[in-house]
């Protein structure tokens, strides 16, 4: 019901967008995030906006570079990555949560998207 796209290879100091679009289900009233997975490490938090497209929040490492926005009536949340570093390289999933604030831990989401390879050369 999520599908998360806009991942690609970019050197680093690039940008990407990242899009998620929701198919089938409105998640206009849900909070949505972004995570993050690198090979050999956990699943971590990136960026999190609630229903109402407001209170946005990021996790130290990406604050100042990462943006998150939605289009209520596109049904889609987007990334917008700038300065993109080599530890940026992770798999990016977007996810819902049906607490409109959607929160910084996984376990507040309910709906996972299939994720989207972002790979940051140096």
């Amino acid at each position: 019901q999520l599908q998360a796209f806009g991942g690609g290879l970019v050197q680093a100091g690039g940008s990407l967008r990242l899009s998620c679009a929701a198919n089938g289900r409105t998640f206009r009233s849900y909070g949505m995030g972004w995570f993050r997975q690198a090979p050999g490490k956990e699943r971590d938090f990136v960026a999190t906006i609630n229903w109402s497209g407001s209170s946005p929040a990021f996790a130290d490492s990406v604050k100042g570079r990462f943006t998150i926005s939605r289009d209520g009536a596109k049904n889609t949340v987007h990334l917008q990555m700038n300065s993109l570093k080599p530890e940026d390289t992770a798999v990016y999933y977007c996810a819902a949560s049906t607490v409109v604030a959607g929160g910084t831990s996984g376990s507040s989401y309910d709906y996972w998207g299939q994720g989207t390879q972002v790979t940051v050369s140096s």
